[in-house]
């Protein structure tokens, strides 16, 4: 007979909790994505979150989605997918699984397939209708990738830190 406690997170609270913290770790003023890649023996691999790449600063680089030409962040910033996979130095994401705080653009969709990764398991859709968006699915479909939306249990998670 076991005693153990009945109310622990399960496994996409807590990956999904991680992909949130990691985003958490973004500069970006108006969208912090973060990343979480799980082994199919529910380990941590990577994180990521978007973000400028390694030596470029934060306070150098724009920030502005709104800018023209070189003062668009847009031609910066690295997705906290990507992020998560350039920052994976173990080898094979082969059959890993991908959570993600933000569905993820058709750019991000090539290097998910490319690294092998067949699930993704994604918080928000606010852009399901822009032609990045519809581009992802229909590569992520085409490569077999499952695609799962989160399904949010409403429990609120505290940390003090």
């Amino acid at each position: 007979m076991s005693d153990k406690r009945k109310d622990y997170i399960t496994w996409d609270e807590y990956f999904m909790g991680v992909a949130i913290l990691a985003s958490m770790r973004s500069k970006d003023p108006n969208t912090q994505v973060g990343a979480c890649i799980v082994s199919q023996d529910n380990k941590i691999l990577s994180m990521g979150y978007n973000g400028f790449p390694m030596g470029c600063s934060d306070d150098e680089y724009p920030w502005s989605r709104d800018a023209e030409g070189l003062d668009s962040k847009y031609l910066y910033t690295t997705h906290s997918e990507l992020n998560a996979i350039l920052n994976y130095r173990g080898g094979c994401l082969e059959g890993a699984t991908l959570y993600v705080t933000l569905f993820p653009c058709n750019e991000c969709a090539k290097a998910i397939i490319q690294a092998g990764i067949k699930k993704l398991v994604y918080d928000s859709d606010k852009y399901a209708d822009q032609t990045n968006v519809l581009a992802s699915k229909r590569m992520l479909k085409s490569a077999g990738v499952e695609m799962i939306p989160y399904q949010r249990s409403e429990r609120k998670i505290t940390l003090n830190v």
